[in-house]
């Protein structure tokens, strides 16, 4: 029995709303897609129903999701995926990430008047990988080709999709703000104008650029008419990136780190993301007793004191790979985790310095009939990224070089053609060898934290998918300058949580009820025995789980 039927079961269910999901697991056998947008999860699941695969529903959903979702990703921006491909029994992770321009290094942006990198325009403009990880999925593991799953996000473009309230707000806080470039208004919000909710925006340019991919393949994209696009309008804003940057890139199929969690093994993409501090955290997590419930004060201590150490690690150590000076396995060794655990005190908070990184990302999963299962995310990085868009092509450019440092002893420091430290994390749970869960979120460095609670309430506390994606969730840190550096919890909490947590020295920030702030998280768990998939979408965003 789990913690929800105990509660049900002893009628101490208290709030109802902090039990019991407000809408239910979607649950099937055949396709299930969950994006955090209804179109993109349908569109992917169309995708199933005509004979495609969970990679080709899953690069359907995510191309979809660039074009009616352009405040969190793009074509302009970067990718992650780890996936299991069923028919030949294969568990691989893609790292789609672009890197810095060939003219980045710290002298010139200190040259230019900045002591950090900026975080918008065009120096914080890198190569976008988006593209071609598309391209490398569909040719190594999808059925239906590239052009196929295009299909549906080319007509959205051309005919127009309906705004979303969430869309509105978004495109109108980005249109009123002093950094965004002319180039980005004249595609969203024409005059500074940005559609009402419930009107009908068509993105012709993005459209053109969609049908140009499709047609021509992602060489069009870094070698073609796209590029030398791109190229010259980062070369006349003053930007780092060049045309042999992009004809220069490619992503590259990496081996995915793992640690075990209470009988699962938690699959997450090696640097330059940050998926060693999940796994590290959730180790962490592993070796300590839990409260009684997913929302208690001990729950919630144990997990952030945990997520605080990983975090220092991150800090220190994560970065491209090829500069690097500590394996990240070694980060992931017992022996290692267990001493940094013992410096977990379980009745106080411990006084470890808040990261300072935020991010806007969409996550998305899909499982198909045979087996295959696919875990995406993409990201512009901050929202709309750099706030540049390609003239007459309609590509948002992402701000990714806005994480590096100008740090020079810094294992993050910018320098050319360097992957940064990336925020993405898509990650895959096995149990016997098999996949039994695929997650993942938007969230910047929200990210691991949210994997951290997740996994718990689905592995620790036995929560269906749904009421997990649906209960108070917390972030620990800061997002953007200005913001509060504590504990941020949804106001969903129980009033004894939070006080016992501010006993405990905890820095507690309550704030609405359902925020995108804790996340736009999507999951399916796989029911192997039954043949049955059970898919979650967050109600913090436009989401879908959809099946059949």
């Amino acid at each position: 029995m789990n913690w929800s039927d105990q509660r049900r079961e002893s009628g101490t269910g208290g709030n109802e709303d902090q039990v019991f999901q407000g809408r239910p697991s979607t649950l099937a056998r055949n396709g299930l897609v969950c994006a955090p947008h209804y179109l993109a999860a349908q569109a992917g699941l169309a995708i199933v129903q005509a004979g495609g695969n969970a990679v080709d529903a899953a690069i359907a959903a995510s191309a979809v999701l660039a074009v009616v979702y352009p405040v969190l990703c793009g074509i302009g921006g970067d990718l992650f995926l780890i996936l299991y491909h069923a028919p030949s029994d294969t568990l691989a992770a893609l790292d789609a990430a672009g890197r810095s321009g060939s003219l980045a290094t710290p002298e010139r942006v200190r040259t230019l008047g900045y002591t950090e990198m900026p975080r918008r325009g065009p120096l914080a403009v890198s190569v976008p990988g988006a593209v071609d990880g598309w391209a490398m999925a569909a040719e190594r593991f999808g059925r239906l080709g590239l052009a196929r799953c295009l299909e549906p996000a080319i007509r959205y473009a051309e005919e127009g999709f309906g705004v979303t309230p969430l869309l509105a707000r978004s495109l109108a806080l980005v249109a009123s703000s002093d950094w965004v470039h002319p180039s980005w208004l004249a595609l969203y919000a024409p005059g500074g104008v940005a559609p009402r909710a419930g009107s009908v925006l068509q993105l012709p340019a993005l459209a053109r650029t969609l049908r140009l991919i499709a047609e021509r393949g992602r060489d069009v994209f870094y070698q073609g008419e796209i590029a030398r696009a791109i190229a010259a309008f980062l070369e006349r804003e003053g930007g780092f990136v060049t045309y042999d940057d992009l004809a220069m890139h490619h992503g590259r199929w990496v081996e995915p780190l793992s640690i075990d969690y209470h009988g699962y093994t938690i699959y997450e993409l090696p640097p330059p993301t940050q998926g060693v501090a999940a796994l590290q955290a959730l180790r962490l997590m592993a070796g300590l007793p839990l409260g009684t419930d997913p929302l208690d004060a001990l729950t919630v201590h144990v997990q952030v004191e945990a997520k605080k150490l990983a975090f220092a690690d991150r800090a220190a150590h994560l970065a491209d790979p090829a500069f690097m000076r500590v394996d990240p396995r070694a980060l992931l060794d017992d022996a290692y985790l267990d001493a940094r655990r013992a410096l977990i005190d379980p009745r106080r908070a411990r006084a470890v310095a808040s990261s300072a990184a935020s991010g806007d990302t969409i996550y998305l999963c899909a499982a198909d009939g045979e087996g295959t299962i696919v875990s995406l995310i993409q990201s512009n990085y901050m929202g709309v990224g750099s706030g540049l868009a390609v003239p007459e092509y309609g590509v948002q450019l992402h701000n990714r070089g806005a994480y590096f440092s100008l740090d020079p002893g810094h294992v993050n420091v910018l320098a050319p053609r360097k992957q940064p430290l990336h925020t993405l994390i898509p990650s895959l749970a096995f149990r016997a060898g098999r996949p039994r869960i695929a997650l993942g979120t938007q969230g910047g460095d929200g990210q691991p934290q949210i994997h951290q609670q997740l996994y718990a309430m689905l592995i620790d506390f036995g929560l269906d998918v749904q009421q997990a994606i649906e209960l108070p969730r917390w972030v620990h840190g800061r997002g953007m300058p200005g913001d509060p550096a504590g504990l941020l919890m949804e106001s969903r909490f129980p009033e004894h949580t939070v006080q016992r947590l501010r006993e405990m020295g905890h820095e507690v920030v309550l704030t609405e009820p359902w925020t995108g702030a804790c996340g736009h998280a999507q999951a399916i768990v796989i029911d192997a025995d039954k043949g049955l998939f059970a898919g979650g979408a967050d109600p913090r965003a436009d989401g879908m789980a959809a099946g059949y």
